[in-house]
């Protein structure tokens, strides 16, 4: 059985194909379209509309939040490849639409006079063609009426043809073509008129029944005699399905295009039905960056020659005033690191000195107090707590406890005198030790005694007196 699948060239092939595909996508034109601020419910629906447009380079499930300001999106837009912003805002008295070019400009406001929504524009209609794969291809852009009117309608023509990619008459393929977009720049008014159209090619030079059998809606022959009454006459068909066609809409296909009847080489009539959304709008301002920078154009303000020299030398002092400031941040910022270096080293060479000089004084340490003082003043301090101990527990001490105490039996008198006994009461009893504490041991009263009476001598407290049976 052989090996199934693709051969090591057609995956290569294909690997090359996808990655052509993704630089091709990536290098065009890429938009977001959003509304800003508190725009109401009919404009917001009027940007999803507008959204619609520019699809399929567009974010279709944009979301924006009041949070999120220009700069927010302007941070997402570059890793994304965005180089166009379609804003929708409103006030109290106008709504606005903003054109910006990223990254840095320029940004055109226009004011919207006029505007209506898909919904609207279908439903006024007595058929309308509008399908899913309509979208699957962005729009054809036709400019109409921009000539030699200045520099600002060269500059809107120039925007508009930059939000769409860019189209080779001679390797197009018009099974693409399904949208057209159309601007018109009316000079008397100074307002563009914004329209949306579904593309449509239909054969001509047929009679209407047969272009009904080519579209597979069969009408109803049932009263006819023959077939050639209804291709010949277009018996029995309504004046509504006929649609005029003339020389403004019929043209030869150069190739084939998606339809019965449409052949290439052949005559074809392109028709248009508009789907929505429609605007009327006004150019107020032209600017430098985005949303902000200076002004090169206003409808309304026209500013004389001194002015404008004015604010130029406002703006380029604004500029030398920013760029002192940045000196001198940078020499502080310098002067901050050089003190910090020195400081460093200063630490440093303090801290090897004092190591040097701690490591001198080792031979030479402090001897202390004599060997005979120190033991003297131990062995009395050890006698005391003895002596306590024999009192507190009546037995004598372990050697290891108190090891430089005398013990108490023990002579220390003059040789050839014996120790005296058992000491004697005046009325002829003998003293006797105390007895043995009941229900405690006898090691933890030993340690509470002898802690007891370090604190007592230590306090200047007397000892407690000896019980006497």
């Amino acid at each position: 059985m052989g090996q199934s699948g693709r051969s090591r060239h057609q995956k290569r092939a294909r690997a090359q194909a996808q990655l052509r595909n993704l630089e091709a996508y990536a290098a065009q034109p890429h938009s977001f379209v959003f509304a800003r601020g508190r725009a109401g419910r009919g404009v917001r629906q009027l940007s999803l509309d507008l959204r619609r447009v520019m699809e399929p380079l567009t974010a279709t499930r944009l979301q924006i939040r009041k949070k999120n300001t220009l700069k927010d999106c302007v941070a997402v837009a570059g890793p994304l490849g965005v180089t166009h912003f379609l804003i929708l805002s409103k006030t109290e008295t106008n709504i606005y639409f903003k054109l910006m070019r990223l990254p840095g400009g320029p940004t055109l406001t226009f004011r919207i006079n006029k505007y209506t929504l898909v919904r609207d524009v279908v439903s006024s209609l007595r058929r309308h063609r509008m399908h899913e794969q309509q979208f699957a291809h962005p729009p054809l852009l036709v400019l109409n009426s921009f000539g030699p009117h200045g520099m600002h309608v060269k500059l809107m023509a120039t925007m508009f043809q930059n939000l769409f990619p860019s189209i080779n008459v001679h390797k197009v393929n018009l099974n693409t073509i399904k949208r057209c977009l159309l601007i018109n720049y009316n000079p008397d008014s100074q307002e563009l008129d914004f329209r949306h159209y579904s593309i449509k090619v239909v054969p001509v030079g047929a009679s209407r029944g047969m272009k009904k059998l080519l579209q597979e809606k069969f009408p109803n022959m049932s009263r006819l005699q023959d077939i050639s009454e209804l291709l010949a006459t277009g018996a029995g068909l309504s004046e509504s399905e006929a649609e005029p066609d003339g020389e403004h809409n019929i043209t030869e296909l150069p190739q084939a295009v998606a339809g019965r009847g449409n052949m290439r080489a052949q005559q074809s009539a392109v028709r248009l039905t508009e789907i929505g959304p429609r605007m009327t709008l006004q150019l107020i301002k032209i600017q430098e960056g985005v949303g902000e920078g200076n002004v090169l154009f206003h409808s309304f303000v026209h500013k004389t020659e001194e002015e404008l020299q004015a604010i130029l030398a406002a703006k380029e002092e604004k500029l030398r005033l920013k760029a002192q400031r940045q000196d001198q941040q940078a020499q502080n910022v310098q002067r901050k690191r050089e003190q910090r270096e020195a400081h460093k080293k200063k630490s440093l060479a303090g801290m090897k000195r004092t190591r040097a000089e701690a490591s001198g004084d080792s031979d030479a340490e402090d001897p202390g107090a004599p060997p005979e003082t120190e033991g003297a003043g131990q062995q009395e301090e050890e006698e005391d707590e003895a002596e306590y101990f024999r009192q507190a527990v009546g037995e004598e001490p372990d050697e290891d406890m108190f090891p430089k105490a005398a013990k108490r039996g023990q002579f220390t008198g003059p040789p050839g005198k014996k120790p005296r006994g058992k000491e004697r009461r005046p009325d002829g009893g003998t003293y006797h030790r105390p007895s043995k504490a009941k229900g405690k041991p006898q090691r933890d009263q030993a340690k509470l005694g002898r802690r007891g009476a370090v604190r007592d001598r230590r306090r200047g407290q007397a000892r407690p007196p000896k019980k006497v049976v």
